[in-house]
């Protein structure tokens, strides 16, 4: 990692309020380039409080930015962090609205050139690609990282129809604990106690949203963008991990979109490509989307010949309140292309619409480990997609019919569903797993590279109306060993669409058809390729009532096919940049005596028959901020089943968090606690928040919603 100290442009940096049409305020934090010329405006929209918990990931690229020329500004959506209102649900209309609103408001500033960007990770990517289809005249392009353009399908809720057990209540419990934080009175002043209060007494724990709606309908529909591509009309660069859940959103884009568009995937986790986090090879990904922005802002190709420092670094801190119109957001890009050519490896030359549609790295085999520093493997290119140089090839399974019952705790190893570049967040050797599924081989006589997304085709019988069926792809290498590749799920119910319930009639036999998450991975020759099918795969997936029977599967009429990859990359890939970062924050996390519990912790009892798994999720711990600030947090989630019973499963979450001030005499706690478990007809939630002030209690309550099974 290479921190830049020195920029073509000196900065300053402050605090402002954006008003919106309401009335209502958001809090914004702008890095500007000192310069007398108005500059392009990048924007950053999150609720996760841009004053202490995206701080020092904030401080690695808005100053970066504006030392660039660009005005970078990074904003508090509604009712989060220091900003005024209310917290509604996540992407809301209103949110959206207000996002439109900023990006106005943004571009009619005396130092703006009225062209805007948005860029973010997660969901600060998923509400650039929304408000690019609300179209705000001023919004020319976006860069959006793991995101998604299918709230349904591909989001923390439901996976191929099935509702997600383990990221669906995890992130409702995150998001619980987070909306139930008070904003700073550092920041806001004597009014924080009234501002938190109001917010708390507006809850509305999340889940009870997300699992009223079991199935695609208009709820869903909303935020996303893979209902009408043809909406959006800024320029796309969609950015992807293989290790993130959410990278197939960059090939369906890349496909998808009318207007610009381009892909990039690497090997990576739900993190900033630049930020070094495993599994890497990180890259210079901020003077990558330096090019993008340079194109698309200002019109740029050349090399910057103005990359030379100005100054240095960044200037004071200001606390401005922005009033109803004049003040800060700012942003402006100094030189043309300033990054290209360090960004292309060296040399000027041509500009980014010129490279391929979609670059993504081919990983190849490597053993099974939970953690990997760096992957090996390359770089290839694809100048359209879908590309005429992926090859469907077709494996067809032999053999008789196989009864497919997996124990309930089948998918103990599946790994974390968000890695985000911790010791135990990628799945283990596959071959416990394996041994709880009916799987299928095929040699490798020669080396084989996929790219895209491969698709089984099932035969099955059930003998119950209700099921799902899950698909692990495993490269199994000569010592017995299994690293898994990519996987799918399909609730058997959304057969024939994600927005509809048909019931299996028991008894009958039907062939069923779904995709398996993307991939590039190289199976090198004298390996197999092992196709493992399971009838659980807990705790990503809710269990049906009556799924402990499983189906049988008949090998004819079931079928792998692949994407073979049958190109070579023979141009420069603009990839391969070390990164660059501005000057880190300087947030200090404390030492403690306390031995650190496991991430991953499965527990047996024999006797009983149960298996429970404890999860760390690890965001962040305790830190002291420059400003004072002392931020602590933890959580820990538990899953339970019972091997053999799917009305078994439960899901529960602790979280507490402290923020502490103690120059102010300040001091607020959130404490939460939710639990899921179910029967047949539903599932029963169970919610507490528990917040104080000091050692007085200013707010306590409970949630007990018992919810349909419909799809779930």
């Amino acid at each position: 990692m290479h921190i830049r100290t020195a920029f073509p442009y000196e900065t300053t940096r402050e605090d402002i309020r954006i008003p919106l049409p309401d009335g209502s305020r958001l809090y914004a934090r702008v890095w500007r380039p000192v310069t007398d010329e108005p500059v392009p405006v990048l924007l950053e929209y999150l609720p996760y409080r841009l004053s202490d918990w995206t701080a020092p990931r904030d401080w690695q690229r808005h100053p970066w930015y504006a030392g660039h020329g660009y005005a970078s500004v990074r904003v508090d959506v509604r009712g989060h962090g220091n900003s005024e209102g209310l917290p509604g649900d996540e992407y809301s209309a209103t949110e959206l609205a207000d996002g439109v609103a900023v990006v106005e408001w943004l571009a009619a500033q005396p130092w703006s050139t009225g062209k805007v960007g948005m860029f973010g990770i997660s969901w600060g990517g998923f509400n650039s690609l929304q408000i690019a289809a609300l179209a705000p005249e001023p919004l020319k392009a976006i860069v959006t990282v793991c995101s998604t353009d299918d709230r349904y399908d591909n989001d923390v809720h439901y996976m191929g129809g099935s509702v997600l057990a383990v990221d669906m209540h995890a992130w409702a419990s995150t998001m619980l604990a987070f909306v139930s934080r008070p904003p700073d009175p550092q920041f806001v002043g004597d009014s924080w106690r009234d501002m938190w209060l109001r917010r708390l007494e507006s809850l509305d724990p999340f889940i009870h949203t997300w699992l009223h709606h079991q199935t695609r309908d208009s709820y869903w529909q909303h935020g996303s963008v893979c209902e009408d591509y043809s909406a959006v009309k800024a320029a796309v660069l969609a950015v992807g991990g293989w290790h993130d859940p959410y990278r197939d959103t960059v090939l369906r884009l890349v496909e998808h979109l009318p207007g610009p568009a381009k892909g990039l995937i690497g090997p990576w986790s739900h993190q900033y490509p630049d930020r070094g986090l495993p599994p890497g090879p990180a890259i210079g990904f901020l003077q990558e989307t330096l090019r993008w922005w340079d194109h698309w802002l200002k019109g740029a190709e050349a090399p910057s010949v103005s990359e030379e420092p100005a100054g240095a670094g960044s200037g004071a801190d200001a606390g401005v309140d922005a009033g109803a119109g004049a003040g800060a957001d700012v942003g402006a890009d100094s030189g043309a292309d300033s990054g290209a050519g360090a960004a292309r490896g060296g040399g000027g030359g041509g500009g980014v619409m010129d490279e391929p549609t979609l670059r993504a790295w081919i990983s190849e085999s490597h053993p099974p480990a939970t953690v990997y520093e760096e992957l090996p493997g390359r770089w290839v290119g694809a100048r359209e997609w879908p590309s005429p140089q992926v090859t469907p090839v077709t494996y067809h399974f032999g053999g008789d019919p196989r009864a497919v019952r997996s124990p309930q705790q089948t998918g103990l190893d599946a790994g974390r569903f968000f890695p985000f570049g911790n010791d135990a967040d990628l799945p283990p050797d596959q071959r416990d797993e394996d041994a709880k599924s009916v799987c299928f081989e095929f040699e490798v006589p020669e080396r084989l590279e996929v790219l895209g997304r491969a698709r089984v085709t099932l035969r099955l019988a059930l003998g119950t109306p209700r099921g799902q069926a899950v698909a692990r792809l495993c490269d199994v290498a000569p010592d017995g060993s299994s690293t898994l590749v990519t996987r799918g799920v399909l609730n058997l119910s959304a057969r024939h669409g994600r927005d509809r319930i048909e019931p299996w009639q028991p008894g009958t036999t039907q062939d069923v058809t779904f995709e398996l998450n993307g991939i590039g991975h190289a199976f090198p020759a004298g390996h197999r390729i092992r196709l493992a099918v399971s009838s659980a795969y807990w705790p990503w997936i809710w269990p049906q009532p009556g799924s402990e029977e499983g189906f049988t599967l008949d090998p004819k009429g079931s079928s792998l096919e692949l994407p073979v990859w049958t190109g070579e990359s023979g141009e420069p890939l603009s990839v391969s940049d070390e990164p660059e970062q501005s000057e880190p924050l300087g947030v200090i996390q404390p030492e403690t005596l306390e031995e650190p519990r496991p991430e991953r912790l499965v527990v047996r009892d024999v006797a009983r028959g149960t298996w429970r798994l404890e999860v760390d999720p690890r965001y962040g711990g305790t830190r002291i901020y420059p400003d004072g600030l002392e931020f602590s947090e933890d959580a820990l989630e538990t899953y339970e089943i019972d091997e053999r019973d799917p009305l078994s499963a439960r899901t529960h979450s602790d979280w507490s968090i402290r923020l502490h001030r103690p120059e102010l005499g300040w001091d607020a706690r959130v404490e939460t606690h939710s639990t899921i478990t179910c029967d047949a007809d539903d599932f029963l939630t169970s919610n507490e928040v528990i917040c104080r002030e000091g050692n007085e209690v200013v707010f306590h309550r409970t949630w007990e919603k018992r919810i349909p099974r419909t799809a779930g």
